[in-house]
């Protein structure tokens, strides 16, 4: 096989395409010929070495493909079966890669590798947080910050297809004009406009039920301003580069909640809620509610190019690495 290997941690520019020996299988787990690997964010991380999983180099960047099981230590995923996959170890910047059963799906017939391998961390994030801590209801406003991004655009759809409303934030007018492609109700370029005032405007003064925020830093800060009595602010990252701290006067005199939600704790600790978020996103698939949004396809030996592009934010949706077949 082939692969994307790090020898050192660094910018994405410290990658290097080579041969790398097929690791042997262990029990139940599978060998997947990648189609498509997912490019997110914390693969940048991963590479530079400030990702909560830190590995020992070499390593190969990646935590999401999809593709065609070509050997396979699982009866229930025989050779031949096309699947979706996270990897807790990463190693999907390659032509081959190894996922265990526990977070390996099997793919509906008509999806896409380049959808598919789109649709596991992000959608998952986003329906974890919108329906297991933040308990989203038909009819509930939903304040979804960085609307254009991977997590963002999912989120989006996900609470649409929730039967909420969805007042989007994002970065300039093409941006904000993906927000309201992927379904926004209301979107708001906070370069130009402040989300407190047209949030507070647009819900009559109340504020948003949930505030799905993967930025931090003083969108947080601000976001507490327009959360409303009794709601819910997820938080899913720190894309800003600043950790905010939850001011709990606040908390207790407005009477809402801060809650945290990292995909990577319900990948290893309660695989069987991920696959059952799994089944329920190729449903919510398959009736056309929601659909990645791929914003380009390059080939796998673009990687270091499409994960600058990434890293910059200048992107929207998800960039995803093809091996072409």
């Amino acid at each position: 096989m082939h692969a994307w290997r790090g020898h050192a941690f660094g910018p994405p520019e410290i990658l290097v395409w080579e041969e790398v020996d097929d690791p042997p299988l262990a029990e139940g787990e599978v060998r997947i010929e990648v189609a498509a690997a997912a490019i997110n964010f914390p693969d940048v991380l991963f590479t530079a070495g400030a990702h909560q999983v830190k590995p020992t180099p070499p390593f190969i960047p990646g935590f999401e493909v999809a593709g065609v099981v070509v050997e396979s230590r699982e009866p229930s995923l025989p050779p031949g079966a096309r699947v979706a996959a996270t990897l807790p170890g990463s190693g999907g910047y390659a032509t081959r890669a190894i996922a265990g059963p526990r977070t390996t799906y099997a793919l509906p017939d008509a999806m896409p590798f380049e959808d598919a391998a789109a649709m596991t961390i992000t959608y998952q994030t986003g329906y974890f947080a919108l329906h297991r801590r933040a308990g989203v209801q038909p009819g509930d406003t939903v304040l979804v910050h960085a609307g254009a991004g991977g997590v963002g655009s999912a989120a989006i759809q996900l609470a649409k297809a929730a039967g909420a409303t969805v007042i989007a934030t994002a970065g300039g007018e093409e941006k904000t004009a993906v927000c309201r492609a992927l379904g926004a109700d209301v979107a708001i370029d906070y370069r130009r406009e402040d989300f407190v005032a047209v949030v507070k405007e647009r819900t009559s003064g109340r504020g948003a039920d949930i505030v799905f925020d993967p930025v931090g830093g003083d969108v947080f800060d601000q976001s507490t301003k327009c959360v409303a009595f009794e709601g819910r602010i997820v938080v899913i990252g720190f894309a800003s580069g600043r950790i905010p701290a939850a001011r709990a006067n606040h908390l207790l005199v407005k009477n809402y909640s801060v809650v945290g939600l990292y995909w990577g704790t319900y990948s290893r600790a309660r695989p069987d809620l991920t696959r059952r978020a799994q089944d329920a996103l190729y449903a919510l698939y398959g009736q056309g509610a929601i659909k990645p949004l791929v914003s380009a396809a390059p080939p796998m030996a673009e990687a270091k190019a499409a994960m600058k592009a990434v890293a910059s934010r200048a992107t929207t949706g998800k960039i995803v690495l093809t091996n072409r077949r």
